[in-house]
């Protein structure tokens, strides 16, 4: 069975940073395309970054500069260290896995990945 779990969410003010974990317990995730996703309030759920089996990576538009997308193929696990935080990166923060080697394919469309962790919160204050 495949199980995400995120941790490292929290509360910071404008300008600070977090890193964000997924870590993929029982479940080996090299052949897998990952990505981070975010869903504030009200609005729908958004691609952040992508990473693909080979390392390459993909940002969304708004977070480029600020966050980094990671992974650690021997520990199974997941990143996002974010820089530069903005009120507007307030959101439930989401890491997602889809079963291919390159993201190209499932990109920033959330119904795309199969599984999903439960979420963890960011809250930015100005």
């Amino acid at each position: 069975q495949v199980q995400l779990v995120e941790s490292g969410g929290g509360s910071v003010q404008a300008g600070g940073s977090l890193r964000l974990s997924c870590e993929t317990p029982g479940f080996t995730y090299t052949d897998y395309c990952m990505a981070w996703f975010r869903q504030a309030p009200g609005k729908e759920r958004e691609g952040v970054a992508t990473i693909d089996e080979d390392r390459k990576t993909t940002y969304t538009d708004s977070v480029k500069g600020r966050f980094t997308i990671s992974r650690d193929n021997t520990k199974n696990i997941l990143y996002l260290q974010m820089s530069s935080l903005k009120p507007e990166d307030t959101a439930m923060y989401y890491c997602a896995a889809d079963a291919q080697w390159y993201c190209v394919v499932a990109g920033f469309v959330a119904s795309n990945y199969k599984y999903w962790g439960q979420g963890t919160q960011v809250t930015v204050s100005s």
